[in-house]
């Protein structure tokens, strides 16, 4: 069995329906690590760049607003990264099929999920599909050090004259 980490994001009617607690208890029966969790105000640009393979689909602006909390006063996801033995695989059979209404009904999108009057899936949770997508998704939603270990290769930089935000 492999070790892999995996990108998890509670989307925004995950919080709006106040999920959080429900979703990471099921994702606790993986009985994998949490490596990384943060919550994140999702810009137009991280949005653009986590679906940018679906560019070009015709609910690509749909998917993006919904992303970003458009539609439901929450802009903003959870963001977690699970690390283990067959992580991707793992969180993947708990969250469900895509699709809330071919999702197990003991599933995460099949109990929480749901379609909208207008079609739209409103699933309550992403998670990785692949290796790959794991890699690129973790690699776009964290930081190194805002993981408890590194789980890809890192190196030191030197970066002069960051701007950074701090309390006053």
């Amino acid at each position: 069995m492999a070790i892999e980490q995996t990108l998890v994001l509670i989307k925004p009617d995950g919080l709006k329906k106040s999920l959080t607690g429900n979703i990471l208890t099921r994702l606790s029966e993986t009985r994998l690590e949490i490596a990384g969790a943060r919550v994140v105000r999702v810009t137009k640009e991280l949005a653009e760049e986590h679906y940018k393979g679906l560019k070009g689909q015709p609910f690509f602006r749909e998917l993006m607003d919904y992303i970003m909390g458009e539609y439901h006063e929450r802009r903003k996801v959870v963001a977690l990264v699970y690390h283990g033995e067959d992580a991707i695989q793992k969180v993947r059979n708990i969250c469900g099929a895509t699709n809330p209404e071919e999702a197990e009904p003991s599933s995460i999108r099949g109990a929480y999920g749901r379609i909208t009057t207008s079609g739209r899936y409103e699933n309550a949770i992403h998670a990785s599909a692949n290796g790959e997508d794991a890699e690129r998704e973790i690699k776009l939603w964290f930081c190194p050090d805002e993981l408890v270990y590194h789980i890809y290769p890192v190196r030191e930089t030197e970066i002069e004259r960051a701007q950074r935000t701090v309390w006053a």
